[in-house]
């Protein structure tokens, strides 16, 4: 249900997951990347930073120092922090990752004597220095439209800082102060729907990021009277999702996205529905990576359905899952033996490239023997149990089971699109929300437990 994403290592804590960081937010740039196109602004693979001759490097040394080390109500820095703003808009891909080098060139200067007394330890320099870069995004912050820079700029520092190691310093104190100003309880959930601005369907479009909307007509079939997609906004940012779930009725938990999604299908009938199956939860702002307020949107959406429609008893979701042809293609043919032995589906002494290839026939072939396929379901649920550290190593296991969900099913051919064959041979699986067991599951999961059904452990 969630989209992909390469967790660095430092993102430990649970959060929905996001695609990788792309060094622009602006609605065109996604318009961009929904029609084929690189999006404006984004940096290149492989491409580096061009630098800044020395008289436009100094210019702007000169520019930002005060941003950094005058005090807010400064209107002489304020004014020179606006000027760096549209500058940076303002440039290319490989400008910006020069400005970002000289970005953090100054940062790392900029705690002066008066902030230390010339005495500092070096934990007194790493406290001023921390100082000093927060009021510069503070100031930033304060600028018209300072909100939404600020996501861009780190969108682009993620993408930047493994070129420039100083960015990691500046990217920390950010991610702190977003995460205060999008605290979950700063943000309103609203239903959208298929009366609201065109503008914001357009976001939705672009943003989508696990089923693509592959039209208009998919689209309005995603938000009729008989499904729901609810989305958290800012108030300084009251037309831009930051996050939503789109949401689907059924008498029966869905083991199928071909057939949630199906145009043709009739409509569900709301007094006969037991189940509210989330089955695309998209982040929208790559700036916002490792703040996390998924969890709490589907409690919140939770809630409102609850009360809306209290014939719905049960949620779960149909979860994609991302990581698991990478985990199978990775592994040795002793690591694999046995598994596979078990099914004797003449696979004992295949490598993991070899497994996924008789998979992926079977997927295709309704005459391939069934012992591939519950091989295929053992590999998927022991890869969901899996572990990075203390957490889940699937991103998708790690946002639902972070959350107290549990994993319930396995289902076949749930997800035949290109992606879904590539990501996990088709498979999806369902997480099940019971709201009196989360706690209990999360206690389980911290002892490295995480809460499975009986048939999903009766494939472990």
């Amino acid at each position: 249900m969630l989209n992909s994403e390469r967790q660095d290592a430092a993102d430990a804590r649970p959060a929905a997951p996001a695609p990788d960081p792309q060094p622009t937010q602006s609605l065109l740039a996604r318009w961009s990347k929904w029609l084929g196109g690189r999006p404006q602004g984004a940096a290149e693979p492989g491409r580096e930073a061009v630098a800044l001759s020395t008289r436009e490097a100094n210019r702007q040394r000169a520019m930002l120092l005060p941003c950094f080390q005058a005090r807010l109500t400064d209107v002489a820095a304020n004014r020179a922090a606006l000027t760096w703003q549209e500058a940076y808009r303002a440039a290319d891909a490989q400008r910006r990752g020069a400005m970002l080098e000289l970005l953090a060139e100054v940062g790392a200067s900029s705690a002066g004597p008066s902030e230390t007394g010339g005495k500092e330890t070096p934990s007194d320099l790493s406290r001023a220095l921390s100082h000093a870069r927060v009021r510069f995004f503070k100031r930033l912050n304060a600028l018209p439209d300072g909100l939404p820079f600020l996501l861009e700029l780190r969108t682009d520092m993620l993408a930047w800082r493994a070129k420039i190691p100083g960015l990691q310093g500046l990217d920390a104190d950010l991610e702190g102060l977003l995460s205060n100003w999008f605290d979950v309880g700063l943000l309103e959930m609203r239903r959208i729907t298929w009366d609201s601005p065109a503008s914001l369907l357009e976001k939705l479009i672009i943003y989508e990021a696990v089923h693509e909307i592959a039209s208009w007509t998919d689209l309005r079939n995603r938000l009729d009277s008989d499904r729901r997609c609810y989305a958290f906004f800012h108030p300084r940012m009251p037309n831009e999702p930051l996050i939503f779930v789109e949401v689907a009725f059924c008498a029966d938990m869905a083991g199928n996205v071909q057939s949630l999604l199906d145009e043709g299908a009739p409509m569900e009938n709301l007094d006969k529905a037991r189940w509210a199956i989330f089955y695309s939860i998209s982040n929208t702002q790559q700036g916002l990576r490792g703040v996390s307020f998924g969890n709490f949107l589907l409690k919140r959406v939770i809630e409102e359905l609850n009360g809306e429609l209290p014939k719905i008893k049960r949620f779960a979701t149909l979860s994609p899952i991302p990581g698991f042809c990478d985990w199978v293609r990775k592994r040795g043919a002793e690591d694999l033996a046995a598994i596979v032995r078990k099914e004797k589906a003449g696979l004992e002494a295949a490598t993991g490239a070899q497994v996924l290839a008789a998979i992926q026939q079977a997927v295709d072939d309704e005459a391939a023997p069934p012992a591939v396929q519950a091989v295929a379901m053992r590999l998927a649920a022991r890869y969901l149990v899996e572990r990075k550290g203390s957490l889940p190593l699937d991103s998708v296991a790690r946002f639902h089971l972070g959350n107290g969900a549990r994993i319930e099913r396995l289902n076949w051919k749930a997800d035949t699109s290109r992606k879904g064959r590539a990501q996990s041979c088709g498979m999806m699986v369902n997480y099940v929300y019971e709201l009196d067991a989360l706690d209990d599951n999360l206690a389980r999961l911290g002892e490295g437990k995480p809460e499975t059904s009986r048939g999903v452990a009766r494939l472990l």
